[in-house]
């Protein structure tokens, strides 16, 4: 069997010129007579790992010099609770909830402080995302907190929210390093790469340094102060040497393929494809409200369950793999990250209308 279309929301496909290389390199990385796997992280070599991928991420993102680039462990799911023990100084932030890891997040801060959830869009199973023009930031809030891009339900913020002057962090997992975006615009902004980036197993937070304290509560562990790998430059202690090298090369990739210019287009034109045959279609319909479609996550149903479950059987058997939605939505979901090719996705539109005519 060849390779599939990987229709994963995490960990996700990557790019097949990066995994060959990786493969090339695996028993002997540029001729050291080791792989990456094995290499001491106080090498010379893996230093020179680290810093290009941070080299390269600064040059894709433009990233100011005033931003440090922490690569972390974790996931998302510690910053969770990282976040606030670093930026709490009232002990007080505002949570806009659009989905289920915002919840989350917003769950976990409030063991740290008062925590409020300034806008929600829970009441219509987050299947848009809220006007966030004029919300009740409160004037003492240390910071505003989002989820940009919802990989379970398929939204995506595209206009940031007006914060009040307050700092704005963000989740951007499932969205990473899939279009353009102002860095400046934010205090924190980090992603699990897992979904659009890397394996599993890092994730990269882009701190700006007036918001790494100085000191923090006694009580917060060491390995949850950003300070603290800030100063060791994410080697405290052993980093994730193999995620930090695939990512890497991911930036290389980047690159060369015309930065996150030429990515945003290419994902607006696959997101097209897709969407366009869902508002036409009269056995499928997209779950999200147009204005908050994500390009990376696109959750789709026929109304009729078992009859979702015959389509993810029969595409599963057509090489069409993961479509499965998320439990809390049910239907299907196909995330069409920047690996994703176009051909991918137009295979998929391909295999729905076929299924769409067999089952009128």
């Amino acid at each position: 069997m060849g390779r599939v279309y990987n229709f994963s929301a995490g960990p996700a496909v990557l790019p097949e010129e990066v995994l060959r290389e990786a493969a090339a390199d695996m028993m002997d990385y540029k001729g050291c007579g080791m792989s990456v796997m094995e290499m001491s992280h106080r090498s010379k070599m893996f230093q020179n790992i680290i810093d290009e991928a941070e080299a390269d991420i600064r040059k894709l993102m433009n990233i100011p010099d005033n931003y440090k680039v922490l690569f972390l462990q974790g996931g998302a799911s510690l910053q969770f609770a990282m976040i606030p023990m670093n930026l709490m100084k009232n002990h007080k932030a505002d949570y806009i909830v659009t989905g289920q890891w915002a919840k989350k997040a917003y769950q976990e801060a409030k063991k740290y402080g008062d925590v409020v959830a300034v806008a929600s869009s829970a009441d219509k199973t987050f299947s848009y995302i809220p006007d966030c023009s004029d919300l009740p930031i409160r004037e003492d809030a240390d910071y505003v907190y989002i989820c940009e891009n919802n990989t379970i339900y398929g939204t995506k913020f595209h206009t940031l929210p007006n914060t009040k002057g307050k700092t704005l962090v963000s989740d951007v997992s499932s969205c990473f390093l899939s279009e353009p975006i102002d860095v400046t615009k934010y205090g924190i902004v980090y992603g699990g790469v897992q979904k659009n980036v890397g394996p599993a197993g890092l994730v990269i937070a882009i701190v700006r340094e007036d918001l790494i304290p100085e000191t923090v509560d006694d009580s917060v562990p060491t390995m949850m102060q950003y300070k603290i790998h800030a100063e060791n430059g994410s080697m405290y202690n052993t980093p994730n040497c193999w995620s930090i090298y695939i990512c890497g090369l991911v930036f290389k990739w980047l690159l060369k393929n015309g930065g996150l210019e030429a990515m945003k287009a290419k994902n607006e034109a696959k997101a097209k494809i897709l969407y366009d045959f869902l508002d036409n279609s009269k056995l499928f319909r997209g779950t999200v409200e147009p204005g908050s479609r994500s390009l990376m996550n696109v959750p789709f149903v026929t109304g009729n369950e078992e009859l979702d479950a015959k389509f993810v059987k029969e595409a599963k058997a057509a090489g069409l793999e993961n479509l499965k939605g998320h439990r809390t939505v049910g239907g299907m979901r196909a995330s069409i990250y920047n690996a994703m090719p176009v051909e991918g996705v137009q295979a998929l539109v391909d295999f729905m209308k076929k299924f769409e005519e067999e089952n009128a």
